[in-house]
């Protein structure tokens, strides 16, 4: 079962848009990593702290669906949703409106691998999978 989302919100910056002022479609997933990053820093971790302990967790899989676009200067809301951990992976969920309009602008999904300091799949650190776990329930 999905978690509450976790919301962070931010403002698109002029570099993140093309000559028209829309945001260019890479940039959406780095509202992901936002998301993504403060839902983690939420429950007590950090991605610096996981790297100190030789652990990475990069994305595997990213499915991204656009349903309008956000411009220059507007105010995101990326709402990021726990909704599956296993033993080496983690799946997030995400939803980035406008946060004025409360337009649509994006729905996503990301799957994190855990992998060492020598880059093979390993199991997520057991302190991180309890608080991922703990969120879940």
């Amino acid at each position: 079962m999905p978690t509450r989302p976790f919301v962070s919100e931010l403002r698109v910056r002029y570099a993140e848009t093309d000559q028209m002022g829309v945001v260019h479609h890479a940039n959406y997933l780095l509202y992901c990593e936002v998301g993504r990053t403060d839902f983690l820093r939420s429950l007590g971790t950090s991605y610096a702290e996981l790297e100190k302990e030789g652990v990475r967790l990069p994305v595997a899989e990213i499915t991204l669906r656009y349903h309008a676009s956000a411009r220059y200067d507007d105010h995101l809301r990326v709402e990021t949703t726990l909704s599956e951990v296993k033993s080496r992976t983690v799946t997030f969920d995400y939803l980035i409106t406008n946060a004025t309009s409360e337009a649509r602008l994006v729905t996503a999904s990301t799957t994190l691998v855990s992998l060492d300091d020598r880059g093979q799949v390993t199991a997520l650190p057991s302190h991180l999978r309890t608080q991922l776990l703990a969120a879940l329930s």
